[in-house]
């Protein structure tokens, strides 16, 4: 409960931080150019160049807004207690379990990105889409039937019908490895049920 990690309240705080600073950069690029084409126009006319007050009003804001987060952030601890970020009691895996769980998360992720790598060539956002689309196509509601010799899985259709096509091209693909079921010698069959 004692060890120390990071503050999810300090970290809100330095995002709006950061985001506020990136807002200050682009006031401060907008009021170098108004001021450039202000000073040009002015030694044209002969006369003193001043800067709208509109812009010098949004410079004022931006500032004055960065000043504020830079001090609520400095008055949040950047780290805490893991007591203090968790509800009810900590729990913590031993190390045998810790490292099963990883190695189960890696298995998981590395089947994920085969699965993406089998379906990219029937979708065309896989690169930004396709852990998305097996994500969703491993989450979504499917019919399981046993028969003697096999194991028949068929998907409901997903939310459009390119992904429904995609997703089925893939079923199809892993009928043709006839893969078993681990523990028996019921062969896997893979189908996206009709979307009519």
């Amino acid at each position: 409960p004692d060890r120390e990690v990071p503050n999810p309240c300090w970290a809100a705080v330095d995002a709006e931080l950061r985001a506020a600073r990136a807002r200050l950069d682009e006031v401060k690029r907008t009021v170098g150019v108004d001021t450039l084409r202000d000073v040009m126009a002015a030694q044209k006319r002969r006369t003193r160049s001043r800067l709208s007050d509109a812009v010098a009003r949004s410079l004022a804001d931006a500032i004055t807004r960065v000043l504020l987060l830079e001090r609520r952030r400095a008055a949040v601890p950047r780290r805490i207690p893991v007591a203090q970020r968790t509800d009810g009691m900590v729990i913590k895996l031993a190390t045998e379990r810790k490292h099963l769980s990883n190695l189960l998360k890696m298995v998981a992720y590395q089947a994920e990105g085969d699965l993406v790598r089998l379906v990219a060539p029937h979708y065309r956002r896989a690169d930004e889409e396709g852990r998305t689309l097996v994500q969703t196509a491993l989450a979504c509601a499917a019919d399981v039937r046993v028969t003697d010799d096999e194991l028949r899985i068929t998907l409901a259709p997903l939310s459009s019908a390119h992904r429904t096509a995609a997703v089925a091209a893939l079923c199809r693909q892993l009928d043709q490895r006839a893969v078993c079921f681990p523990g028996s010698r019921l062969r896997l069959r893979y189908a996206i049920a009709d979307a009519a």
